[in-house]
């Protein structure tokens, strides 16, 4: 093991994890970023995840252990405990540092296993899981849930976190050592460039037609409902506008079987094809009210798109109302639908912010929270 936790020194770490690419989800996207950023830093990561399919036997630095599906998500596992297999390998070949990215059965028994052996172990927050309970009608769970994960992150040396605004909930929670890593964007890939005036008429969008974007999985708890009835109003005034939808996810049937032909569902896309998407859309809608950060806000504002959400999450910290995008207050769906009608009648104004939202966006690169993130990392070492 690693003495201490200096800079220069090479760590071996663990990263655990219930998701990982291919899953399309924020939580793959950023921890895909972070294998990335600190293996091209010179750090040996392993990846510990459940396996995707029958057949999934990982990867080189994988170690993969039995899964099942999550009820209401098709496509998405998550991981059975795993002490047994943990406890054998860590007692063998200890790593410096474990990160446990999800609070499922294979987070805990990975906290377990890393507290028993005396080995440094961390946490990130990603997911409110708590607030989705009263999205699928489990509303008299979220008490409990949220109890779980306050007991889940203060079992850990560090919870790791995207905004000021979370820590301070965390903290306020009881949750120690809570430290903001924020989350970065990749604006090499998600820019102006991408824009495709083909991609526009497979939609049905004449080169003045409005196109408003939705990207996120199709769940309940992205409160798509505002996002419908912004649209309709925008339609009401704009009959050629369109509505795009990429994603998919347990609503996706019911919301497309309700919709009228003026309503593209793309399905999920990624890399290039998804930064086309977001480059050729005019405006991007987004009401969700459950999210941590939520990474598709930093990659339209990256697409040069202005963007209408709640003064939440990433849309707090990255807009300013009116001069790179707009905000209005959470749950306040009257204004919602007012401001998109507005910036739906406004080309000139959109056009303003969303150059304005490039701009502001432009320089919060992955490397950045990486190089946070290591630094997280070796103090919670160097302390140990």
């Amino acid at each position: 093991m690693m003495e201490n936790g200096k800079v220069g020194e090479k760590m071996r770490l663990v990263m655990v994890s219930e998701t990982c690419a291919p899953e399309v989800n924020g939580v793959a996207l950023t921890l895909g970023h972070l294998v990335r950023g600190l293996r091209r830093r010179g750090h040996a990561v392993e990846l510990v995840r459940p396996r995707q399919h029958r057949a999934d036997r990982g990867g080189q630095d994988e170690l993969t252990v039995a899964g099942l599906p999550l009820p209401g998500y098709a496509g998405l596992r998550f991981g059975l405990p795993a002490g047994q297999t943990l406890l054998r390998r860590w007692r063998e070949a200890p790593p410096d540092l474990v990160h446990v990215v999800t609070e499922g059965p294979l987070g805990w028994s990975a906290v377990s296993v890393a507290r028993r052996l005396g080995i440094p172990v961390t946490s990130g927050y990603h997911t409110n899981f708590d607030r989705y309970s009263q999205h699928y009608r489990l509303g008299w769970l979220r008490p409990a849930v949220a109890s779980y994960l306050r007991g889940f992150h203060r079992r850990t040396a560090a919870t790791l976190v995207p905004t000021a605004t979370l820590a301070a909930e965390l903290a306020g929670g009881g949750v120690p050592g809570v430290q903001v890593v924020g989350r970065g964007v990749d604006s090499g890939l998600f820019g102006p460039q991408r824009r495709n005036a083909g991609l526009r008429h497979l939609w049905g969008a004449g080169p003045d037609d409005l196109v408003c974007l939705f990207v996120s999985r199709l769940a309940p708890e992205k409160n798509l409902d505002d996002v419908v009835r912004a649209f309709a109003a925008i339609h009401a005034r704009q009959p050629t506008a369109r509505m795009i939808w990429v994603g998919d996810g347990p609503a996706r049937t019911a919301l497309e079987r309700a919709q009228g032909d003026h309503h593209v569902f793309a399905g999920e896309q990624c890399g290039e094809a998804l930064a086309a998407h977001f480059a050729s859309a005019d405006l991007f809608l987004f009401a969700s009210l459950s999210e941590t950060w939520g990474n598709v806000v930093g990659e339209a504002m990256a697409s040069g798109l202005p963007v209408l959400a709640y003064r939440s999450a990433a849309a707090a910290e990255l807009i300013v109302d009116a001069v790179n995008g707009r905000v209005v207050p959470p749950g306040d769906s009257a204004a919602f639908i007012a401001a998109a009608c507005e910036l739906a009648l406004d080309p000139l104004h959109r056009r303003q912010l969303g150059e304005a939202a490039r701009e502001s966006v432009v320089q919060r690169s992955w490397p950045d929270v990486v190089e946070r993130f290591e630094g997280v990392l070796r103090t919670v070492i160097a302390r140990a």
